[in-house]
């Protein structure tokens, strides 16, 4: 499946269910910080150990992908075009390791 597909399938659920498919019909601020929750409980999940299955870790990242994906769909933002651009972006793109916090290597 596609992204584009993937997102059709996603905003013809959202429609059926009655989440919004237009700007009109969603609160922009709610659904970020919806979004914002679901990567907290993926992050709640992990840190419990508790991956799999109902409200684990990766089931977390699944909602995180489809809220995610909705935004995007009702606001006509195109996600594959923007990753795929922000991925030729940072081809060259350098980070100050120094100053930042994350674990990383140094390929």
């Amino acid at each position: 499946m596609t992204v584009k597909e993937l997102s059709d399938l996603i905003m013809k659920q959202a429609e059926e269910k009655g989440f919004g498919v237009r700007p009109a019909e969603i609160n922009v601020s709610e659904k970020i910080a919806l979004i914002h929750s679901e990567v907290s409980e993926a992050f709640e999940a992990y840190s419990h150990q508790n991956i799999d299955g109902k409200d684990g870790f990766k089931e977390e990242l699944g909602d995180v992908l489809m809220r995610l994906m909705h935004l995007a769909g009702v606001m006509g933002v195109d996600l594959e075009l923007e990753v795929l651009k922000k991925i030729n972006y940072n081809k060259d793109r350098l980070w100050d390791w120094e100053k930042m916090n994350e674990n990383h290597s140094k390929i």
